[in-house]
């Protein structure tokens, strides 16, 4: 191992203080995991775990009079890896709620609503619009905004709702899959430098064909017939987006591709063109409220964003890389040395249903295998799609599950899963064929 992987030499994965390490992780993970028990938010743990693992390693520093070299190499370096993705997500957010505020979401809802489409159509327009929405603005923020227009549209029907709910879940995963920015693990993946931005794109064909494949199967279990709401329509069609809204949706295509050409261009970190874009947004804003008298204020868009997901994130990321440092990660390495790569990246899917992806994907990437790129793009596919498998087992289930309580349920979902798995073979069948037979990339 090196240096920035042991204490002064020491395997802590084979230590008393390393096993200590490691039990209060377990314990930290747990009460995530039980966040629905408990009734507490997955970001206090989390935070505590990832924070109080690095204040116990720093003690031991201290107290053992070892160099502290290593630690502040390590500490400096996951500092930046962390800020990358947390003001990434921060700026996403806070676009989302400004688009919110201009009732841009809600005049998609309206209009959705007035054109009186039947169960079976708005299937696959709530399915089509997570695919494609969720590579620009996150697979969680997409399941959230979707799951509301099915839940404002009905409110009872089960045989509806539940299929529906899946293969929102499934689309946005799926669509985030073959986005950098997309999904947390593609968006570590990254901003790890494990593959260009194009290289991403090339897992289109897997992740559309996979999430239509799921789709076909749940689309047959919608019931044919109209939801017959009653209610003014004209009322929700007459729902418009308020003044700003437009241009917001175009400086927010802008601030994406900023991101972009920061990384591929000028070698800045992703984070860097959407803080840029941000800047432009309050820009906007204020000529909004000079010109127009519109009282957009940016700031309260940003004091509505989830800061308790970024918060998580910062302390999961933060405690698995503690348990990279004490050494355990190296074991993740030497697996993908005994058995063939494909097989584990398979494998990695099924544990990201299980345990949820960002930490399973964080800590392949500290163990940092030598894989070659086609091998980490399979990866970022698995991570990604196979938390699908199981409501719990990414952010944009965990989110549907808050928002559609009671209808949206772990039994629910386990009911068809089968589906998802089918398209979790699709998708895999289809890297295979796209990237091992033909070579294509």
């Amino acid at each position: 191992m090196t240096s920035d992987m042991q204490l002064d030499g020491i395997d802590l994965s084979v230590h008393p203080f390393g096993w200590m390490l490691l039990f209060i992780f377990i314990i930290g993970y747990y009460f995530i995991a039980m966040e629905e028990k408990y009734h507490i938010d997955k970001a206090k743990p989390a935070l505590f775990m990832g924070t109080f693992l690095y204040i116990l390693i720093g003690g031991y520093y201290a107290v053992f009079g070892l160099d502290f070299e290593a630690f502040h190499y390590e500490i400096t370096h996951l500092v930046y890896e962390i800020a990358q993705i947390f003001f990434f997500l921060y700026v996403a957010m806070t676009f989302v709620e400004a688009l919110i505020e201009r009732g841009v979401f809600n005049a998609l809802k309206g209009k959705l609503i007035a054109k009186g489409y039947s169960y079976r159509q708005l299937f696959w327009i709530t399915g089509v619009l997570a695919f494609f929405i969720s590579p620009i603005a996150d697979n969680l923020t997409t399941a959230l905004i979707l799951s509301t227009v099915l839940i404002t549209i009905e409110k009872e029907n089960k045989a509806f709702l539940v299929p529906s709910a899946i293969n929102v879940v499934v689309a946005s995963n799926a669509g985030g899959a073959w986005s950098p920015f997309g999904d947390i693990t593609t968006l570590m993946a990254w901003t790890a430098q494990k593959g260009e931005f194009s290289d991403f794109l090339y897992l289109f064909p897997a992740s559309f064909l996979g999430w239509l494949v799921t789709a076909y199967l749940l689309y047959r279990y919608i019931p044919n017939e109209d939801p017959n709401k009653e209610g003014d329509t004209k009322t929700a069609e007459s729902i418009e987006i308020l003044k700003g809204g437009k241009v917001i949706i175009v400086i927010g295509i802008a601030t994406i591709a900023m991101s972009v050409i920061s990384k591929q261009v000028m070698h800045l970190p992703p984070m860097w063109g959407m803080l840029f874009g941000l800047s432009i947004l309050q820009l906007y804003t204020y000529t909004l409220k000079r010109r127009h008298k519109q009282d957009v204020n940016i700031f309260k868009s940003i004091s509505r964003i989830e800061n308790n997901t970024l918060l998580f994130f910062f302390g999961i990321l933060a405690a698995v890389g503690a348990l990279y440092f004490a050494g355990f990660l190296e074991y993740i390495s030497k697996l993908y040395d005994v058995i063939d790569p494909t097989l584990v990246n398979i494998g990695v899917g099924f544990v990201s249903a299980i345990i949820d992806n960002v930490p399973v994907m964080s800590a392949v990437l500290k163990a940092n295998p030598q894989i070659d790129y086609t091998q980490w793009m399979l990866l970022t596919l698995t991570a990604g799609v196979g938390g699908s498998l199981i409501s719990f087992g990414s952010a944009a289930g965990v989110g549907v599950m808050g928002r559609m309580h009671g209808i949206y349920t772990f039994s629910s979902h386990m009911k068809l899963a089968w589906t998802v798995l089918i398209g979790y073979t699709v998708s895999i069948g289809i890297w295979y064929l796209q990237f091992i037979v033909l070579g294509f990339n």
